[in-house]
This record gives structure tokens, sequence and C-alpha cells, in this order.
């Protein structure tokens, strides 16, 4: 068993800390060389690198934990290799292999095992894989050479004091195309989020709910998160939709919602005007699991969930009980999902 680094884990924040390794391995010459690991936290790039000028970047997230009987596991990290793959072949990059990926991901979190928050700290080891062009480009074109990281940082729980539902806004502005980057993890889709975002912290909202660009009737998701709805007859709902990413949580609720709760899920589209329908309303993804929302203003009209300001809505909580409870060791996982690290 390794020895836990001295660290206050029930105080860290989501925030970086740089661990003892990271994952390093570059693309030339048509090929990606054996890769390795590296304590040096630095990337040494050219001034004119692709990523640098034309934004070619992509990136994964996931997480490690220490579970109940003191294993350290990963999440179903051949999904995030796949979605990353789909993210490579959209952005012109070249894909590393899905079983070196995984590979890479159990030898980097293995190298950082000190770091993995104990069982019990609410805190976790965050994990970000990401690709970039590297060498010189000056013509709107592809990089030939790339680099494929993977550092680790351990982050403290999202819902410091206690979950207090979200209060949202319908935003004006769009985050993806119809034919555009929505379904990919690119750093672009990003950093062009990061306006609207701020824009609505000002205004004193938590998050946006972006709708689609064609029509502007349709849910799609937040800048970071998916929409997850659950209706006043106990219907698990998710919208439908090509321009939205496809959340590996968001992916896992609907499973844990029919195969562990029994509950009838349906993904599909979502019109803004029947959300006022809905009993409850959480966003998912890697960093929360589930936030729920309480209030969702659209232009001056409120619209308030059943469930209320303080607390998660009954089925949402449910949700996220048993998912985090398939994450934490303390329930059997399905086939496949959990990967033991050590």
């Amino acid at each position: 068993m390794m020895e836990k680094k001295n660290i206050d884990w029930a105080n860290l924040g989501f925030g970086y800390v740089p661990t003892d390794k990271r994952f390093v391995a570059n693309y030339k010459d048509g090929a990606w060389d054996d890769g390795c690991l590296t304590s040096d936290a630095t990337v040494q790039i050219s001034e004119c690198a692709g990523v640098l000028q034309y934004a070619q970047t992509c990136f994964e997230g996931m997480k490690a934990y220490t579970t109940e009987d003191g294993r350290i596991v990963t999440f179903r990290p051949d999904l995030n290799a796949e979605r990353m793959e789909s993210s490579c072949k959209r952005l012109e990059m070249p894909v590393f292999p899905k079983d070196r990926f995984v590979d890479a991901i159990v030898e980097t979190v293995a190298a950082n095992g000190a770091y993995v928050p104990p069982y019990g700290s609410g805190a976790t080891l965050y994990i970000r894989p990401f690709m970039f062009g590297s060498d010189a480009v000056i013509g709107v074109k592809p990089a030939s050479e790339y680099q494929f990281r993977i550092f680790t940082t351990p982050v403290g729980p999202y819902f410091k004091g206690g979950v207090k539902p979200l209060t949202i806004r319908v935003c004006d502005y769009d985050r993806a195309a119809p034919h555009g980057t929505g379904h990919i993890k690119a750093g672009l889709n990003y950093a062009m989020s990061l306006y609207a975002i701020m824009d609505a912290h000002r205004q004193g909202f938590d998050e946006n709910m972006y709708l689609d660009a064609a029509t502007r009737t349709k849910v799609e998701e937040t800048g970071g998160a998916n929409f997850l709805f659950v209706t006043k007859d106990n219907k698990v709902v998710t919208p439908k939709s090509n321009s939205i990413l496809p959340s590996i949580t968001r992916r896992s609720l609907l499973v844990v919602a029919k195969d562990y709760l029994g509950l009838e899920v349906e993904e599909r589209e979502v019109y803004l005007d029947e959300v006022k329908d809905f009993a409850e309303c959480g966003l998912c993804g890697t960093a929360a699991v589930i936030s729920p929302v309480g209030k969702i203003v659209d232009h001056g009209r409120e619209i308030c969930l059943p469930s209320g300001m303080t607390e998660m809505g009954p089925t949402t909580k449910k949700l996220y009980d048993t998912l985090t409870g398939i994450q934490m060791g303390r329930l059997e996982a399905p086939e496949g999902w959990i990967k033991v690290i050590k």
C-alpha cells in the first residue's frame, strides 16, 4: 500500500495540484513513439505551434477513486478513449490507439497513487488526457507533429458544504452549430463558451442553458455538462442532439436508471416549452456526477422546479447515490465499468 501524501483532503478545491508523474507521447513522421512517464510538468513547443495558431487541441476528463476496500480504480476509460478518437478524427489529428490510451491512464494513475484521495474523503484524483499540434504551422492546415499527454491532480468534492441547487438562464449565445464541433471535446468549444459563462455569472446565474442553434426551441446542454430531466411520473429524460457532447456520466446514469432503479428512460428531443412540466432537473458530468437545478430563467420568466432550491430531487438523488456507489465500489458494477489500477 503506497503511503498517501500529506494533503488536507477535506479542504481541497477544484484546482490544479501538480503530482509526481505525467505521461507524454510524441507523434512524428506518421507514428507515435512509445511514450514515457516524466516528472517535468512543462511543455516546450514552437511559438508557431498548430495549437497556438489554430487551436488544434482536444482533451478528456475522468477520475480515479479509492474504493471502500482500498483499491484504486477508474471509471469506463475505454469510453474516454473512444470519445477522444472521435475528437481527433474531427480535428484532423492522429488517433492515440484505444488500448494504449487505457494502458497510459493505468500507468499514470499507478505512478501517482499517493495522490489518490482516501475513501470517504469526498475527494478524487482528476485525470486529464489531452493532445495538441506541436510543430510550426503558419498556413491554415493540420500540424504534422503532435503531443499526447496525461496529467493528474487531486480535487476536492464538487459540492462544498452540501448540495445547493443551481439557478441557470436560457442563453442568447449559441454553443455549437448544427454541423459543427459540439459533439467532440475540442478546446475551441470551451474557449468560445467563456464569455457566455462569465456573462451569466455577472447576471447572477450559475450556468447557461444552451438551445439548438438552428431553431432555438430545443434544450441542448450547458457549457460543461449534459441535462437530465425527471418527469412527474418518474421517467428519466435526456436531450438527444447531434451537437451535444456524449457525456459518459449521462450514458452511465441512463443505464443506472433503467437497470438499477427500474425507471423508464427516454433519449429524445426536449423542447424548452416543456421544461416547466418536469419535476426535477440536473446537470451531469465528471466533476459533480449530477448538479441539481432549482430554477431556470428564460428572459425574466422563472421556471421553478418542484424539487426546489434546498436539495436534490428524490430521483436525482437516487441516481447520484447509485452511480457514486458503483464508482466507489459499494455497489456491484456492470461488466467492464470499473478498471482496477492497483
